[in-house]
């Protein structure tokens, strides 16, 4: 089948984009909310066709999902060495393309309600465009360098819709904050994508994924730096770019400051859709990682995700913000990706980290998006960010309440809900393959489940608030969305995800474990236990048992002091100990090396400059000074 009508799917939101932007002062607001959503609801409806497509009627040949790859050649370097500009239809890109139009089709419609009044409405949805428009060029990528480039791309509009309040300093300084730290990032990624296309001859992910067959391989292989091949470390170099977007430690700092942004922002690039751009990015090369060097890098892969997982789990239950919890709920739930990825192995059942990692990416982006929208329904509300001025709004905001938990039940691994699944077949992987990455896992959930309901019991429970004006229930717009996300909370769950998304491309059948679903399931009740024990009526246990663990907790109430280290790192030596020095050298020896060659420049033009003074009888004079000197010469040396 042709799926060139794919490339259609990323065009609309670019369109809709130039049009919001460009007439940004001529369309109503209202007007440019429905053009926005229509637009995103084109998009939305051919990626379900060509899911169907892909998973029902043309992609299965033999048992095995094919690649279906449209591209046009852009730059030519050398017979083999190009850069194409394309589309790539295959299990994961499908799979992407239903959560990124998905999630940013509700975006649209809850913003419409979230957003009404504010002055910069038309704006946002533009932006809203241009993001939905990078992420999907992201997904349908033919090679490293489109990535790339639309990856560029997602970071420039993380950086307008993080900044979007831009008269506010906290949103600038989050703004400049994620755009510099992924920056850092994403140069490691070039580096990678710069000596794969060197070593290997080649950017195209089709031919770059057929290291299966071991021949290219061998020939990477052949070229090592310390110890691994230069394709392992491009391959690690690349994954620095993805822990970057993906807020992996220990390049996450950006990722808490971004909540300075719209509430909706917040659910569509910090929790379903960029940030999930890493582990995208990994699976996308997931043969490359697996085989080139017995899967060196993949190990690094796993390791990363679970330190991630932890202290980001670790610093939730002391956050009071409930947008900088759901940050770093969002950092940890990423880490579980990450290190179901780093223990996967390639074919069939052994693949199954592969397979979890994907399928927890599909049900986080549905709740953790519900958590965050919820969170913007409860703050638009009460019209405040923390726990302490919240208390008893279940009276006040039924469908957010009951949403809200829905959510809460997932994200803890509840049977019955969508995160349940999708969990337990990464604590199964993470069990078969490195017992002590699946110990921290299991640990990880139990916090996860605590620091949810410790939100939930905060919010919706607690003390009963006397609120300023009384809170009510967000509008139509509003509360339809977290009601549809709700339900793909627990829907999402029931997919056999195993049938359609694999290493291999092959279905195999997976099951539950049920000792360790078992054991998952009572440290996550566990988890929920405690806290409505400590939260669902107003006591001082929270106080005790804070100061109880005294300086752990101090230390994970401010994040670990890693931003503080950054900025000693960045201030006392870059700034200090090496720009200082630099600076100083430039300017009392290179500028004053050019001043010198200036000054003497003018100094010996002001002393000849009376040479070619433009006065006829100064070159007459010269003129016959000169003749007479030259006689009188010529008389001396014929009578000598």
């Amino acid at each position: 089948m042709d799926f060139t009508y794919t490339i259609l799917i990323p065009l609309i939101p670019l369109a809709i984009f130039l049009l919001l932007g460009i007439n940004y002062n001529k369309i109503k607001p209202s007007v440019s909310g429905v053009i926005g959503s229509l637009g995103l609801f084109t998009s939305l409806s051919l990626s379900y066709y060509t899911a169907y497509q892909y998973f029902f009627v043309v992609g299965k040949v033999d048992g095995v999902y094919q690649t279906f790859v449209q591209k046009w050649r852009w730059m030519s370097f050398t017979d083999s060495l190009s850069i194409d500009m394309g589309v790539l239809i295959d299990q994961i890109s499908v799979m992407m393309l239903i959560v990124v139009t998905t999630i940013s089709f509700v975006v649209h419609i809850y913003s419409r309600g979230y957003m009404k009044g504010d002055p910069g409405y038309t704006k946002f949805f533009a932006f809203l465009s241009l993001f939905t428009f990078s992420m999907l060029g992201l997904v349908l990528a033919t090679n490293l360098f489109q990535i790339y480039i639309f990856w560029e791309l997602v970071g420039v509009s993380s950086f307008l819709l993080i900044g979007f309040y831009y008269t506010k300093p906290s949103a600038v300084a989050a703004a400049k904050k994620a755009f510099i730290v992924t920056r850092f990032a994403d140069l490691g990624f070039l580096i990678g994508i710069l000596i794969i296309g060197f070593y290997t001859g080649t950017f195209d992910f089709e031919t770059l994924n057929a290291v299966d067959s071991g021949n290219l391989v061998l020939d990477w292989a052949s070229t090592s730096f310390m110890g691994l091949s230069v394709v392992a470390w491009a391959l690690i170099l690349i994954f620095m770019g993805g822990a970057g977007k993906s807020a992996m430690f220990p390049l996450h700092i950006w990722l808490p400051d971004a909540m300075e942004g719209p509430t909706p922002v917040s659910a569509l690039i910090h929790a379903a859709t960029m940030v999930v751009a890493g582990v995208y990015l990994v699976a996308r090369l997931f043969p490359m990682y697996y085989f080139v060097e017995d899967g060196f890098a993949l190990n690094i892969v796993a390791w990363v995700g679970a330190i991630s997982a932890l202290i980001a789990a670790i610093i939730a239950l002391t956050q009071t913000d409930i947008k900088r919890v759901l940050a770093f709920s969002t950092m940890s739930q990423i880490g579980y990706m990450m290190l179901a990825l780093g223990v996967s192995s390639y074919e069939g059942h052994d693949g199954l980290g592969y397979m979890a990692s994907m399928f927890h990416l599909f049900t986080h982006s549905m709740f953790k998006a519900l958590l965050f929208l919820g969170a913007g329904s409860i703050i638009h509300a009460v019209h405040s960010n923390y726990l302490q001025d919240m208390g008893g709004l279940r009276k006040y905001m039924p469908i957010t309440h009951i949403t809200f938990l829905i959510a809460a039940l997932s994200i803890s691994g509840v049977p019955g809900f969508a995160g349940f699944f999708s969990k337990d077949e990464i604590l199964v992987a993470a069990y078969e393959h490195n017992k002590i990455i699946y110990f921290i896992s299991v640990f990880v959930a139990g916090l996860t489940a605590f620091y949810m309901f410790r939100l939930y019991f905060g919010i919706f429970w607690g003390k009963d608030k006397t609120y300023e004006h009384l809170p009510h229930e967000s509008p139509k717009s509003m509360t339809i969305p977290l009601m549809f996300l709700a339900f793909m909370s627990v829907a999402a769950g029931y997919i056999h995800f195993s049938e359609y998304v694999t290493a291999d491309h092959q279905s195999f059948e997976a099951h539950l474990n049920y000792p360790l679903a078992a054991i998952a399931v009572g440290v996550g009740m566990i988890g929920i236990i405690i806290a409505y024990i400590f939260y669902k009526k107003p006591n001082d246990l929270p106080d005790k048992v804070s100061k109880s663990f005294g300086r752990l907790y101090t230390w994970a109430y401010h994040k670990f002091y890693i931003d503080e280290v950054y900025m000693f790192i960045t201030k006392e030596i870059i700034f200090k100990r090496i720009s200082t020095p630099f600076a100083w050298f430039d300017k009392k020896v290179v500028d004053k090396t050019m001043d010198l060659v200036g000054d003497s420049v003018v100094t010996t033009s002001e002393k000849i400059k009376g040479l070619q003074s433009g006065k006829v009888q100064d070159y007459a004079f010269a003129f016959v000074a000169g003749a007479v000197v030259l006689a009188m010469i010529f008389i001396y040396n014929w009578i000598i």
